[in-house]
Order: structure tokens, then C-alpha cells, then sequence
């Protein structure tokens, strides 16, 4: 059996624990840093990101059919959430420019100054967690992150991917 392709034991060992290291990271998302985050608006801040990034392809609306695919949740969880996000004023439903007969979803002014705020409080999770790491260590960490996770969507957006 060639073994050449396999990473030594410790590199195996160390790429095992990532998929364990991303579910405690998970579950420990809301991390209190400055207030606690609720888990209302954790999940609101998941359905505002998902409008602000707007479409993944030339001629992409965002429908609540769009958050419902991106969070990977049935089309009524999907329009729960949306509802939600609605009647709190963080997003408005707008007649489609492409198809009148569509609604699509726009962040309001509260909506947006949500996910300035919860970026604030991600920051300060991420200064507050490698606080005691080497600057440079902290930065490479940061770069690596954003790194993955584009690789992340490029993959979704694959149609080739399987």
C-alpha cells in the first residue's frame, strides 16, 4: 500500500481534530464578551448577513426561497425567520425589478446598524479570545479564516462540486 499521499501521524491527528474544533466552536458562537448574544438574535443576524451579501450569481434576487437554501432550512422555517426579521424592522419585502410578481428582501436602516453591531461584538469575541496570542499570530489566524470560509463558498457554488 503507498503511504506517500498520507499525512504523518501527527498532521493526520491534528486534521481529525478539526471537525470536533468547529462543532465546540459552534456551540460556543454567542460567547458573552460584552452582553450576551440572544439566540433571536443570533439567528436574525444569519437571515440580515444572508441579504446584505446579496445574490451568489449574474441575475440572483433575494427571496426568502434564497435565505431558506443558504441556511439550509425548509421553505417555512425560512419564511418564519424572515417574518420575524420583518416585523422587528429589520428588513422590508420590495416588488421585484426583474418579475413584479416576485418579493424580494431589503435590509431597513435598523438592519443594518443590527449587523454593525453584531460585528462589533464578533470583533470583540475575536480580540478577547486570542488576546493573549502574538499579534502577527492573531492577524495570520484572521487572514486563514476569511481564507476558508471564501473556499467555502466558492465550493457551495460549484456546480461541478459534489
Amino acid at each position: 500500500m503507498d503511504t506517500s499521499t498520507q499525512p504523518p501521524p501527527r498532521a493526520a491527528e491534528l486534521l481529525d481534530a478539526v471537525g470536533p474544533a468547529f462543532s465546540r466552536l459552534r456551540r460556543a458562537q454567542a460567547l458573552n464578551v460584552e452582553k450576551q448574544v440572544s439566540r433571536k438574535d443570533f439567528t436574525r443576524t444569519l437571515v440580515l448577513n444572508i441579504v446584505q451579501d446579496g445574490p451568489d450569481e449574474e441575475g440572483q434576487e433575494i427571496t426568502v426561497g434564497v435565505v431558506g437554501e443558504r441556511l439550509a432550512v425548509d421553505p417555512s422555517v425560512a419564511s418564519r425567520m424572515v417574518s420575524d426579521c420583518i416585523s422587528v424592522g429589520y428588513l422590508i419585502r420590495a416588488a421585484s425589478q426583474r418579475d413584479g410578481r416576485r418579493t424580494i428582501l431589503q435590509l431597513t436602516p435598523e438592519g443594518h446598524e443590527t449587523l454593525a453591531r453584531f460585528r462589533r461584538h464578533q470583533r470583540a469575541a475575536f480580540e478577547r479570545i486570542t488576546q493573549d496570542w502574538p499579534e502577527q499570530e492573531r492577524l495570520e489566524f484572521a487572514r486563514l479564516l476569511i481564507k476558508y470560509v471564501d473556499s467555502v463558498g466558492e465550493l457551495q457554488n460549484d456546480p461541478g462540486a459534489a
